[in-house]
């Protein structure tokens, strides 16, 4: 194996310094960084474009999916779904390692690992199969408690609600109930 000590490589025209050929590796030593390499996906992917799949400087994924420009990706950070009647059971998640039942249609859905603040959005939905098909399904922050309270890192508090149009809104025990969580 050769060695080579150089400072900076620039390349002779254009901004492309190649490296090895097709299915060669490339290893940086311990306490080596890189800059400007796109992502392993990138790298193992030979019909991406350039710049389809990069990791920015700040260690942010971003992709083009094809409507001409890179940007960042905010992924889903956890997600359940999961039977909120009798006695509460995940059917499938992803960073979620139990719920809390503390009431009828009131839920604590606890992270695996913690978010990295408060400020993390939610979506979900929830379904029943007898007696409620002309209201509205919502999951919601907790109701009626401070924000601080009911969304940690580790956990948030969810209302799933029922609510009837004009007539009335109720906590419920849903059948299934799909949450996921965005930051």
């Amino acid at each position: 194996m050769s060695t080579l000590n150089v400072n900076t490589i620039t390349p002779n025209s254009g901004t492309t310094v190649t490296i090895g050929g097709s299915g060669d590796t490339v290893t940086l030593g311990s306490g080596a960084s890189q800059s400007g390499f796109g992502s392993a996906a990138y790298a193992a992917n030979a019909s991406a474009s350039t710049g389809a799949v990069n990791i920015d400087a700040s260690n942010n994924l971003q992709f083009d999916s094809g409507y001409g420009s890179t940007a960042t990706a905010y992924g889903c950070r956890a997600w359940v779904n999961f039977n909120g009647t009798g006695t509460v059971s995940i059917y499938d998640s992803a960073n979620v390692s139990s719920i809390t039942d503390n009431g009828t249609g009131d839920y604590t859905v606890n992270f695996s690992n913690s978010m990295p603040d408060i400020n993390y959005s939610f979506q979900g939905s929830a379904s029943h199969t007898t007696g409620t098909s002309n209201a509205i399904h919502t999951v919601e922050l907790r109701t009626g408690v401070a924000r601080s309270t009911s969304k940690t890192t580790s956990s948030i508090r969810h209302d799933v609600v029922y609510v009837h149009p004009g007539s009335y809104r109720a906590r419920f025990d849903y059948a299934e109930i799909c949450i996921s969580y965005f930051r």
